[in-house]
């Protein structure tokens, strides 16, 4: 029988006709179609069961790919870089130490003031009062105010002023007030100065 004979009896199969229960005794061109059919079939649900997932996961693990190519060209300028990074770490402790040198102690408050009038007397300016105001706790670090009430000549308040600026202790000042003092031609300054010190253990476990 030829092929065109076996296609044109498939076309004149009725489907209400079939009986599956007699499969045995189906012409050839049925048998082979209904194989067709079923490996087709089973073809297409392997497909959508599995090989599909594997394309779920190969788009997952080329997404994790991605994202470890960027970690890896991170770390790999870092480690280029590692030198660099721990030479600015070492300057930055240097320089961390050297600011920390010169936050004076809390038992050095009291000298501290004594070279602020120092300062004071070597411009010229006569101290009136200088007193500590009550500490202002930061993050890392307290504040401490100074009020200071002294009198003199404009030329001394800026040599004071740049004496200060000078010491070797941090202190800052502003807030300032300038007044004139007719009795004696002299001008009077009320300014806030402000120096830190670094926090104590004790201070920083007592927050």
């Amino acid at each position: 029988m030829s092929i065109q004979d076996s296609l044109q009896k498939l076309k004149e199969v009725d489907i209400n006709d079939i009986d599956f229960s007699r499969v045995g005794v189906w012409p050839l061109p049925a048998k082979a179609f209904l194989c067709a059919l079923a490996t087709a079939v089973i073809l297409g649900l392997t497909y959508y069961l599995y090989i599909d997932d594997l394309k779920i996961q190969l788009a997952s693990v080329e997404a994790k790919e991605a994202e470890l190519r960027t970690v890896y060209q991170r770390k790999s300028f870092e480690a280029a870089n590692l030198d660099a990074y721990k030479e600015q770490m070492v300057e930055m402790e240097k320089t961390f130490e050297g600011l920390l040198s010169r936050l004076p102690a809390k038992s050095e408050i009291p000298g501290l003031l004594e070279d602020i009038g120092q300062r004071g007397s070597e411009s010229g300016l006569n101290i009136n009062s200088i007193s500590i105001q009550k500490d202002r706790a930061a993050e890392y670090y307290i504040e401490v105010p100074i009020s200071i009430d002294a009198h003199g000549g404009y030329h001394d308040m800026g040599g004071f002023v740049s004496g200060v600026a000078a010491m070797a202790r941090i202190v800052t000042l502003d807030d300032f007030s300038i007044t004139s003092r007719p009795q004696n031609k002299s001008l009077n300054l009320k300014i806030n100065a402000k120096t830190y010190r670094y926090k104590s253990p004790e201070e920083e476990a007592a927050k």
